[in-house]
């Protein structure tokens, strides 16, 4: 069970506990839409793998990265996210150099903000202990 009960406001258990603060969550729903220049299977890879280290059960119910679904360009994604978990904002230049190979600076911008807001969320839902549903 959460830390707080879910507002009224929000369609998902997370937009809930965000709509308390109504003008937060459409804020928060708007930057999400806003990544649209990487892959949405990209996105949810790297979404995934953030999960497994983010510590928010809700995040982590909804699956773990599947390398199957992986690419060129989405195994790389998820190895920065992988190395992000690890070093946090201590990432070397090296690291960026193996991006630029496969990547635009505006998509490595993009997959940088992308983690980082993934990060906040995930870290959201830790704080405010979200669970995965019950309800079928």
């Amino acid at each position: 069970m959460a830390r707080i009960d879910e507002s009224k406001i929000g369609e998902t258990p997370f937009q809930k506990l965000l709509g308390h603060n109504s003008e937060i969550m459409e804020r928060w729903n708007q930057l999400d839409k806003a990544f649209e220049g990487l892959s949405s299977k990209l996105r949810e890879q790297v979404r995934r793998t953030l999960a497994q280290g983010n510590g928010c059960d809700y995040c982590k119910a909804k699956g773990k990265p599947d390398p199957l679904e992986y690419d060129e360009k989405t195994s790389i994604a998820v190895g920065f996210a992988e190395v992000f978990l690890k070093q946090k904002g201590g990432i070397a230049n090296s690291t960026f150099d193996v991006l630029k190979e496969s990547f635009s600076e505006k998509e490595i911008s993009e997959l940088c903000a992308f983690i980082a807001f993934t990060t906040a969320s995930q870290h959201f839902g830790a704080m405010m202990k979200l669970e995965p549903s019950t309800r079928t």
